[in-house]
This record gives structure tokens, sequence and C-alpha cells, in this order.
């Protein structure tokens, strides 16, 4: 049995490895002019909107500033719109303009893409295996 230094190692190299695989830690995703980090905020303000920035914090446990920086470039480039909400005027909702939806969707339809094409070179059987691991880490690791 694995020593628990030698099980660190081994999720680390996974995690070195998937991140590489993805292209997660290149400063722009997808071809795209956004970080991963970014495309991630897009992606819960489009689950979730009219969504305020402190459902998005927990969400993604990001940084209040840095959060506050990224939607303050958002809406000066058009992607987003603020709102104060109807049911707490003290809390701002932001919402996805036309321009924002064409952006979440152009991202995720490339993310579509390039996890096909790692699918594409594995079988049907493989692909069902490849999930269920997933779903397995998925258990293990949550609370």
């Amino acid at each position: 049995m694995k020593d628990k230094q030698h099980i660190i190692d081994d999720i680390r190299a996974f995690n070195r490895y998937y991140t590489g695989l993805l292209g997660l830690l290149n400063n722009h995703l997808l071809d795209s002019d956004y970080s991963l980090a970014e495309a991630r905020i897009l992606y819960e303000i489009h689950s979730l909107q009219p969504v305020s920035a402190s459902q998005i914090m927990s969400n993604i446990v990001i940084d209040k500033g840095y959060l506050s920086r990224v939607l303050k470039q958002f809406e000066k480039s058009g992607l987003i719109s603020k709102q104060v909400s109807s049911e707490d005027a003290r809390i701002t909702l932001v919402s996805l303009t036309a321009t924002g939806q064409t952006l979440f969707n152009k991202l995720n339809a490339s993310s579509e893409e390039q996890i096909a094409t790692l699918l594409n070179k594995l079988t049907g059987k493989e692909q069902q295996q490849l999930v269920g691991h997933m779903q397995a880490i998925r258990t293990l690791l949550s609370d």
C-alpha cells in the first residue's frame, strides 16, 4: 500500500496532467481573450441570472476584490448589465447582455468541442468508465 506522501504525489501529478490536457493554466481559455476564472464567472452568471456577486463568490469561492474587478470589466465591455434587486435594494444583480450571452455561447461550444475531441479517442465503454471514475472522485471528495 502506498504511503500518504505517494498518494499526495499521485493526485498532484494527475491534477497537473488534467489541467495541462485542457489548457486550464493558459492565460486565455479556449483560444479566447478570457481566463479560466473569467469564463467560470460568465458561466455562473449565465446559469443563475440574475445573480448577486455574493452568490457567485459562494459558488466558486473567489476573492471579492477580484470578482469586483472582473464584473466592472464585464460591464465596461458590455457583457453584463446590473439592476437593483426588487427584494432588497442593497443587492445588485447581474445578468448577461446579448453580447455576453453570445460570448458565453461561443465559450461553451468551444469547451464542448474540446471535450468531444477527447471523448472521440475512447470507445463507448471507455467513455462510460471515465464518467464513472469522475463520479466516484466527486463522491469520495464530497462532504
